[in-house]
């Protein structure tokens, strides 16, 4: 079984930094592209920035500039430094991973973890 967990969100002013971090974990034995996404209140799950295993990228258009995403293959772990927060970056953030192991291939998803900007 595996397993991802996010952290690092919270309550920030506009203009203010967060970081998120993904921890991958169990009977892994690769992962492919890991991503994060959000989800708005009220609105649908929408794709932030993606992460290939060799470390392309792909990101928003809505925050490209200002969210960095990068990963560590060593540590099964990806990050996301958030700079320039503005309240419509408001939601809950999920982590993404396409794992391998044993048994099989798996699109995973982490609970989410809560990022509220306040104007």
């Amino acid at each position: 079984q595996v397993q991802l967990v996010e952290s690092g969100g919270g309550l920030v002013q506009a203009g203010g930094s967060l970081r998120l971090s993904c921890a991958a974990s169990g009977s892994i034995f690769s992962l492919g592209v890991m991503a994060w996404y959000r989800q708005a209140p009220g609105k649908q799950r929408e794709l932030v920035a993606a992460i290939a295993s060799g470390g392309n990228t792909n990101y928003a258009d809505s925050v490209k500039g200002r969210f960095a995403i990068s990963r560590d293959n060593a540590k099964n772990t990806m990050h996301l430094q958030m700079n320039s927060l503005n309240p419509e970056d408001t939601g809950v953030y999920y982590c993404n991973a396409w794992i391998s192991t044993m048994t099989g291939q798996y699109d995973s998803w982490g609970q989410g973890t809560q990022v509220t900007v306040s104007s």
